[in-house]
C-alpha cells in the first residue's frame, strides 16, 4: 500500500541488522575516505599529490569510481561530481525520443567540471559516464582557459579493441548507452584508419539485477551473454559499455582466460590511461 499523505510504500525497507550495517559503512568509508585537504597516505610515489576530477552521470556510481580508481591510481586523491538528475533527465529524454545527451545535461557537466577545477583544484578531469561521452569536446572547451585535461573513461577501451582486431561484441546493460557507445568505437575505428565490426547485445537483466543490489547475478547473465555469442559467431574481443559492468571483473578477472578473447573494461582501461598520464604530469 502507499502512503498517501507521503506517497511512499507504508512498509519498512529491508533493513541491515546492527553488524551488518557498521560493516557497511566501515567498507565504504575505506573504499571512500572523506574529503581532505593532504596528500594521500600512500600509494604510487608519482601519483601522491595528484587530484582527479571524476566527473559522474549519478551519484551512485561513485562507489565504482572511488573503488576502481583507488585500485588502478594509486596515491591519486579523488574528487566526485555529478548527481542522479542527470541520469534521469538522459533516461527521460532517451525515452521520450529526444536528442541526446539533453542540453541541460552538457551544461550541467560542464558547470561541474569548473566546480571540480576551481573549488577542488584537481590536475585532470575524468569522464566516467558512457551515456554522456557526447558532452567531451563541450566540457574540454569549458576547461580550456585552465589549461585542465579532460580524458574520456570509454576512450582506451576502445582504442584497445581497435587494435586487437577481430569483430567486436558491444554488450551494455542499459539501453540510453548503446548509440553513444557504438559510436564512439567507430570513431576510434575511423581515427586509427581501422575498419570495424561490430555485435551488439543489450542485456537489461543485468541491469535490473544490478538494480536490486544483485552484482553475482549481474557478472553471471553477462558471462552467459559472452558465451552465447562465441558459440554462435567469430568475437575478437568483447566491450562491456558502462562503467558499472566493471564489478564483472570481480568474478572474472582474467576473463581472456576465461572466454578465451579478452573482455575490456573502462574501470580498467581508463583508470590504467590516466595513471600513465597524471604519472607524467608535473
Amino acid at each position: 500500500m502507499i502512503d498517501q499523505a507521503f506517497g511512499q510504500p507504508d512498509t519498512a525497507p529491508a533493513e541491515l541488522s546492527g553488524g551488518d550495517a557498521i560493516r557497511l559503512f566501515s567498507d565504504y568509508l575505506r573504499v571512500t575516505g572523506v574529503a581532505h585537504t593532504g596528500p594521500e597516505a600512500q600509494g604510487d610515489p608519482r601519483l601522491i599529490g595528484k587530484r582527479l576530477g571524476l566527473l559522474n552521470g549519478s551519484s551512485w556510481i561513485t562507489l565504482w569510481s572511488n573503488y576502481f580508481g583507488q585500485l588502478y591510481l594509486p596515491g591519486v586523491q579523488r574528487v566526485n561530481a555529478g548527481s542522479e538528475a542527470v541520469q534521469i533527465n538522459f533516461m527521460e529524454a532517451h525515452a521520450a525520443g529526444q536528442t541526446t545527451p539533453p542540453p541541460a545535461n552538457i551544461a550541467a557537466f560542464q558547470h561541474y567540471a569548473v566546480d571540480l577545477v576551481e573549488l577542488g583544484r584537481v590536475d585532470a578531469v575524468l569522464i566516467t559516464c558512457s551515456t554522456m561521452n557526447r558532452a567531451y569536446p563541450l566540457v574540454q572547451a569549458a576547461l580550456q582557459p585552465y589549461g585542465t585535461p579532460v580524458f574520456q573513461i570509454d576512450r582506451p577501451m576502445m582504442e584497445r579493441a581497435v587494435g586487437h582486431g577481430g569483430r567486436v561484441l558491444v554488450i551494455a546493460t542499459h539501453g540510453p548507452t548503446v548509440d553513444n557507445t557504438q559510436a564512439l568505437l567507430r570513431e576510434v575505428a575511423q581515427e586509427r584508419q581501422h575498419d570495424v565490426r561490430l555485435a551488439g547485445a543489450l542485456v537489461e537483466e543485468a541491469w535490473q539485477a544490478m538494480a536490486r543490489g544483485d552484482v553475482a547475478a549481474h557478472n553471471a547473465i553477462l558471462a552467459q551473454t559472452i558465451r552465447a555469442h562465441l558459440q554462435t559467431e567469430e568475437i575478437g574481443c568483447v566491450v562491456l559499455a558502462q562503467l558499472s559492468m566493471t564489478v564483472f571483473l570481480l568474478s572474472y578477472p582474467d576473463p581472456a582466460r576465461t572466454f578465451g578473447v579478452p573482455v575490456y573494461t573502462s574501470g580498467q582501461c581508463g583508470f590504467e590511461a590516466v595513471r600513465v598520464a597524471l604519472a607524467c604530469r608535473v
